[in-house]
């Protein structure tokens, strides 16, 4: 893992800008995360297209998960999410940004043909992520299978009541079930790029880089894959101990080059 500790989330947001737009100018496959984590870096990248003409035309993207039961038209799926947040404002094609299809009639079968899509399209070039604070990647919650495929998954209650702000604060309008790439699919992603700000992250963090490898974690599997960039700010990284092996993007902190 190459750990990268930052200021603040707008530094996060460069460094992470950069190492994706040097896939998106090879017109490479993009891995795409919704949430508050990577709102910043998907900024930076529109910023990036509208002023300095990076473009995106030549690259297709996955998305990691999708809510099961929402039409494709309501505004709090994945699919309108991403959009709204980030492919709308570039110039990659609609089609070539792809979404597991929750509203399928027969979910499993959606899950195991849109993993099979993503080895048809050569796999993912950059994956990015973010971490739950229970150590979570995607859906895949602990316990996880750490070789899973895409599949069905059921929300934890807690997962239920945070994403309920979602939904008018209305649990019984949340749905409970989710389409995830599992954690072997995320795996095959060439490059892994995980973000993670907050104090509330630093315990996630420290057992991910730090701890053992274990379904109790399954972030920590990332320790196992031969490319992972992780950028955490100050408060996410709190928890780790040995800092001296990781690089730092801080002014009193001397030895973080650009990649």
């Amino acid at each position: 893992m190459e750990i990268v500790i930052v200021e603040n989330k707008a530094e996060a947001a460069t460094i992470a800008a950069d190492i994706v737009e040097a896939y998106a100018r090879e017109g490479k496959t993009l891995g795409l995360a919704t949430g508050s984590t990577p709102v910043g870096t998907y900024q930076e990248l529109i910023r990036r297209h509208r002023e300095a003409g990076l473009s995106f035309a030549d690259c297709q993207a996955f998305l990691l998960d999708e809510y099961v039961g929402l039409p494709r038209e309501h505004e709090q799926t994945y699919y309108q999410t991403i959009r709204r947040e980030f492919t709308a404002h570039i110039d990659i094609e609609d089609a070539k940004v792809h979404s597991p299809d929750g509203t399928a009639e027969h979910p499993g079968e959606a899950a195991r043909a849109y993993d099979a899509s993503i080895k048809r399209a050569g796999g993912v070039d950059v994956q990015i992520l973010g971490i739950g604070s229970d150590g979570h990647i995607g859906f895949n919650e602990p316990t996880s299978s750490l070789v899973s495929r895409t599949r069905i998954k059921t929300l934890h209650p807690d997962t239920v009541r945070d994403n309920a702000r979602f939904f008018d604060g209305d649990e019984s309008k949340v749905p409970h079930h989710v389409m995830t790439q599992g954690i072997g699919t995320i795996r095959e992603a060439r490059h892994l790029l995980l973000l993670a700000f907050g104090e509330n992250k630093a315990e996630a963090v420290a057992a991910m880089v730090e701890g053992p490898v274990s379904a109790m974690c399954p972030a920590s599997v990332l320790q196992m894959h031969e490319h992972v960039t992780v950028i955490v700010d100050q408060a996410a990284a709190a928890g780790l101990e040995h800092t001296q092996y990781y690089a730092y993007a801080l002014e009193n902190k001397p030895g973080w080059q650009r990649f």
